[in-house]
């Protein structure tokens, strides 16, 4: 059973009289531990599919089975502990609470998930250990650089043991440099057997990932699996 599968995927907007298609039947599979790009230029619908895959929108038309169960039949509240606890959210402007810690922000999902302090504080703490920000957990965002702030986001995304990591332009806001060290940490991660989905529009983001989902005009224009040498570590994967 696919961890993801969507049939016939429509999302359709209506501006005045105008119907506007920014998904077209879209039809994809994702297995659990795989680590796909969605690709494609603006307009393209990943970010439409991203938010659907995401449980922050429904379809027009058309399924999405996560975990085999059938999204459009959940209730309000399935769908939100689903967004806390299955789905880590990591987005390109890492949304961190500019007033908390770093293990504060990385806390948060369990607070929402009810988890007692002793617990969470040390789920957080080796969360923050997995991302190689042992040392930073008392400092707040204006007090870390890009690459630390999504760090931060990563872990605050990883804390719930998610089923699914689900990254929106994540290097959006870095320097090359430091974009580069948040791919070899994705790498990493997936390495441990975790799922991850990137969007991105950036086809050099995308050679990251062992399989490529190109978006056009709201459908699938390509899907390619990637056999090749890790541009982060130098060695086939």
């Amino acid at each position: 059973m696919a961890l993801i599968e969507t049939r016939d995927l429509w999302k359709t907007y209506r501006m005045g009289s105008e119907e506007i298609h920014a998904l077209q039947g879209v039809s994809i599979e994702i297995e659990r531990s795989e680590y796909v790009a969605i690709m494609g230029p603006s307009g393209s619908g990943k970010s439409t599919l991203m938010n659907l895959i995401g449980c922050l929108d429904t379809p027009s038309r058309g399924s999405y089975l996560l975990n085999g169960q059938q999204v459009r039949e959940m209730e309000d509240d399935e769908l939100a502990r689903i967004r806390n606890e299955e789905i880590g959210f990591i987005f390109q402007t890492f949304n961190l609470l500019p007033r908390a810690t770093a293990l504060h922000n990385v806390e948060l999902p369990l607070i929402y998930a009810g988890v007692p302090g002793p617990v969470r504080r040390a789920r957080a703490l080796e969360t923050l250990e997995r991302v190689e920000l042992s040392d930073r957990v008392t400092h707040k965002p204006n007090e870390l650089s890009g690459g630390q702030r999504q760090r931060v986001a990563v872990a605050r995304a990883l804390v719930n043991n998610p089923s699914i990591l689900l990254a929106d332009e994540p290097t959006g806001n870095l320097d090359s440099k430091t974009g580069l060290e948040i791919l070899t940490l994705f790498e990493r991660l997936h390495g441990t057997g975790n799922t991850i989905i990137l969007i991105t529009h950036e086809a050099d983001v995308a050679a990251y990932a062992h399989r490529v989902i190109h978006l056009r005009d709201g459908r699938v224009e390509q899907d390619v699996r990637q056999s090749h040498r890790s541009p982060a570590l130098g060695v086939s994967i």
